[in-house]
């Protein structure tokens, strides 16, 4: 009989990682849709590690993703086109929201979390929140920026997943969000879908 060490009872499993190829399209959480331009050895601390070299679709940024950390960072494929009218019904989704009832910065930081999650279905919900807001109120420069932020986030996914263009994806978005005085139209037709 062998005695098992410290190190082999405490060991898990280890799980799945996402394998990406050259060419692949991937989202980064907080900055988007980006392409798998190569996949580089490097040497840091003395250890060879690979890395993932993406490039940012929307502003040409590149990041170095270690290949063994996918998951820790949230790196994760492009929605499908299954899942986009469920994006669609989270923007549409009205509930109340007691976002409306804190201080700016308590809501800049819920939001900025849920943007950092990865979620495209997270990012729906700021944007969703703050186009709600909007409608009511002056944005504040932090929240303006976080609005800004989720719509790029949204459009490019959307339109990648969808293979569309980015402006129609924005003038859907929009007519989600008619402003005040047109509120009573109706708009029946489901963008996505």
């Amino acid at each position: 009989m062998t005695k098992k060490t410290d190190k082999e009872e405490t060991e898990t499993p280890k799980q799945e990682v996402r394998v990406f190829k050259v060419g692949d399209l991937a989202v980064y959480p907080a900055h988007g849709v980006g392409r798998i331009n190569s996949i580089e050895t490097r040497i840091v601390n003395g250890e060879e590690h690979d890395f993932y070299m993406m490039k940012i679709i929307e502003n040409e940024m590149t990041i170095m993703i270690p290949t063994w950390n996918v998951d820790q960072v949230g790196l994760r494929d492009v929605i499908n086109k299954e899942e986009i009218a469920k994006v669609y019904d989270v923007m549409k989704k009205r509930e109340d929201s007691t976002t409306e009832t804190q201080t700016w910065n308590r809501r800049y930081r819920e939001y900025m979390d849920k943007i950092k999650t990865g979620s495209l279905f997270d990012v729906a919900e700021v944007y969703r929140d703050l186009s709600l807001l909007k409608l009511t109120k002056d944005l504040s420069f932090g929240e303006r920026k976080l609005y800004d932020t989720a719509q790029t986030l949204l459009v490019m996914e959307l339109s990648t997943a969808r293979k569309t263009d980015e402006k129609t994806i924005m003038s859907e978005m929009e007519m989600l969000f008619p402003p005040k005085s047109s509120e009573g139209t109706d708009n029946a037709d489901t963008p996505g879908e």
